[in-house]
């Protein structure tokens, strides 16, 4: 028996299926059916070029307006810390203490030293006073007379200096209590208790975190286009948003290694503290950007886009690069052009193909 050519009996096969189905189908093929597109409501604009700031970054760093080191005018222990970091103080407010031992043993030896030149100088006067006396009844020479003068001024001048000599020990007392010379937040401590403290040498950093500063430095360029009053947005680690900072000090003399100018702005946030990192955004010109309104860029499948209308409507979707954030406009870097369609309102509704209607 001959064998059947396997590529025949394929092809015999697809035949007898399409005759059957023509006959089932009386010889007419039918058309499937369209499939109707969604329609959504949304938002529409239409991108044209504006005007926008060029913005140079320059770092920065908050400082506290009124900050103090705190020292001590005496050496000696440090008796005790009575405060902590992040502690709020008030103006008089103790901070610290010396251990005293020394001070007073300086005290007391003031003390008699002054007693001991008051009786001196009592036991002068007295002679002086005899003295005196005995001259106007021409008993002793005035030579003997003068010298005696002479031994009480001098008994009354150390007297005087022993005197100045114990307010001076007891003035050095009220200098081993330390307080705090303003209202503020002690934000860093140099020292603990038993260490030894020395004039010159601070324990305490106390700062006034109601008056911060940004400080910065900018090259000339920069510099002298700025003037004392203007505003100008600051990025600080930790906000949300820029902070809006005030020029308050603008430094004529440039630094001689960096050839920059030292520039403070006045700020003021919520939850801005000293030390923070910031970048201040300095206007240097201006640029044509395409800006979108931030309800439009979206994220899809971690992919950031926007939904772009062709002429019959049907929305695409269309991966972007943004840049800065104003006012709720976002800047599109790359990925759109002027007179594209953008879905804004309800944009989050709509899926590539859909027909926008606004």
């Amino acid at each position: 028996m001959n064998k059947l050519n396997p590529f025949v009996f394929a092809m015999a096969l697809a035949f007898t299926a399409s005759a059957g189905l023509t006959g089932c189908g009386g010889g007419q093929d039918k058309a499937a059916p369209a499939v109707a597109q969604h329609t959504v409501q949304a938002g529409v604009v239409t991108l044209l070029p504006s005007q926008s700031a060029v913005l140079s970054a320059m770092p920065g760093t908050i400082v506290a307006q009124e900050s103090v080191q705190v020292a001590s005018r005496l050496m000696g222990y440090i008796k005790d810390i009575a405060v902590t970091e992040g502690e709020t103080v008030k103006a008089g407010q103790r901070l610290f203490t010396i251990d005293p031992m020394d001070i007073e043993g300086g005290v007391t030896q003031a003390r008699l030293g002054l007693d001991q030149a008051e009786k001196a100088m009592q036991d002068a006067k007295a002679d002086y006073d005899r003295f005196s006396a005995l001259y106007k009844d021409e008993v002793v020479t005035r030579q003997q007379y003068e010298k005696m003068k002479l031994g009480y001024d001098i008994a009354v001048s150390r007297a005087a200096q022993a005197k100045a000599g114990l307010q001076t020990a007891n003035g050095q007392m009220r200098y081993a209590v330390v307080s705090s010379p303003i209202n503020g937040v002690v934000v860093q401590k140099f020292a603990n208790q038993g260490d030894i403290a020395a004039p010159g040498h601070p324990i305490l950093l106390v700062e006034n975190q109601s008056h911060l500063q940004v400080q910065t430095a900018v090259p000339e360029e920069i510099y002298s286009g700025l003037k004392l009053g203007a505003r100008i947005k600051v990025e600080v680690d930790g906000q949300a948003q820029p902070v809006v900072a005030t020029v308050s000090r603008l430094s004529p003399a440039a630094d001689p290694t960096t050839h920059s100018h030292l520039v403070k702005l006045d700020a003021s946030a919520p939850n801005l503290r000293s030390g923070a990192f910031a970048r201040v955004l300095f206007p240097t010109g201006q640029q044509t950007v395409l800006k979108v309104p931030q309800e439009a860029v979206l994220n899809r499948a971690g992919i950031t886009g926007v939904f772009v209308l062709d002429d019959k409507g049907a929305a695409e979707y269309r991966m972007v690069r943004t840049g800065s954030t104003d006012n709720g406009q976002v800047e599109i870097l790359s990925g759109l052009s002027a007179g594209d369609r953008v879905v804004t309102r309800n944009a989050a509704a709509v899926s590539n193909g859909d027909l926008v209607r606004g």
